[in-house]
């Protein structure tokens, strides 16, 4: 029997490949009279099923297990699964331990560690620059998620052991630890007040106003939020430098932290989304193309913005 559960973050490919595995090696025995490739033939059936699936909107919706059983040539493989919608898969709830990072303020953060950048960025940082750049797939392939959560309790415990974890820690993990802190912050690291004029300005079809937009509105996040936004930035930007080995490019970076940085708020989301269509894609494509216009921006300097006195027109 095998429970599967895919949600908005986590791809079909990232669910489906344990369980491939793991169906192929107890179906193909050695030693077996079954016909050949019998395993291989079998979970092709159940990743089909798997597929469409998700795609069926009814399902989609639905909040109970759907089961199902495939078999061929006397195996018999039991599925049961169900979908849990992107905003509450999303779901962003404040820590009630503000000792911790995850789900804290990164304001209180920051001040309470007296650092510009929270420790747990710098630090997944550097270790995925010193170890993971070149690494295929690197922030899309999913960690185990054992090793996250087991990462995230050291972070939040402020263990001392911190750094030797890291380094012996598969650096999928680490890099999913980093996602996984952006996506529990309390609130989107752009802001939840911001969202709606991010989504405005980065519709504007002449480049001089949508720049001012862009910039003006990086200038309006709070500094713990800013500088944090930039560093993270620089990071990406070093890591799609290294995209003819690790195949990360700017706009594969930018599919996968966008949706993470920038979202609206759980109000808006409910003001607005109307069918189990909308929840996959209520601004998604806006999202991915914010991040990636300041991706592909010359290098921002937090002193030159908060020394340029520039601002955009139109209210925002």
């Amino acid at each position: 029997m095998t429970d599967v559960l895919p949600q908005p973050d986590c791809s079909l490919k990232a669910v489906c490949e344990p369980l491939e595995r793991c169906c192929l090696d107890q179906l193909e025995e050695p030693g077996s009279k079954r016909p050949p490739n019998t395993g291989a033939r079998l979970w092709g059936r159940v990743r089909s099923k798997l597929l469409r699936q998700k795609l069926d909107p009814q399902t989609v919706e639905t909040k109970n297990w759907h089961t199902d059983v495939i078999e061929m040539n006397g195996i018999k493989v039991e599925f049961s699964m169900k979908f849990t919608s992107r905003d509450m898969s999303l779901k962003r709830t404040p820590s009630k331990k503000q000792t911790g990072v995850f789900g804290v303020k990164i304001s209180v953060v920051t001040k309470r560690e007296r650092s510009k950048v929270p420790y747990i960025v710098r630090q997944c940082v550097e270790e995925v620059e010193k170890r993971g750049i070149e690494e295929v797939g690197i922030y899309r392939i999913s960690g185990v998620a054992t090793d996250i959560q087991a990462l995230k309790a050291v972070f939040d415990a402020n263990n001392k052991d911190i750094l030797l974890m890291l380094s012996d820690m598969d650096i999928n993990a680490i890099a999913g630890t980093l996602k996984l802190y952006f996506r529990e912050l309390p609130e989107p690291l752009l802001t939840d007040r911001l969202y709606p004029a991010f989504m405005e300005g980065i519709a504007l079809s002449d480049p001089a106003a949508k720049e001012n937009c862009m910039m003006h509105l990086l200038r309006s996040l709070p500094d713990p939020n800013l500088i944090t936004f930039l560093f993270l930035l620089e990071h990406l930007k070093r890591v799609a430098e290294k995209e003819p080995i690790n195949k990360m490019s700017l706009h594969n970076l930018a599919t996968v932290f966008g949706p993470t940085l920038l979202r609206p708020s759980e109000v808006e989301s409910k003001a607005h989304l109307t069918s189990a269509a909308d929840i996959w894609s209520h601004d998604v494509m806006a999202q991915v193309q914010v991040l990636l216009y300041y991706l592909q921006h010359p290098p921002i300097s937090f002193a030159d913005l908060k020394r340029n006195t520039l601002y955009f027109s139109t209210d925002v």
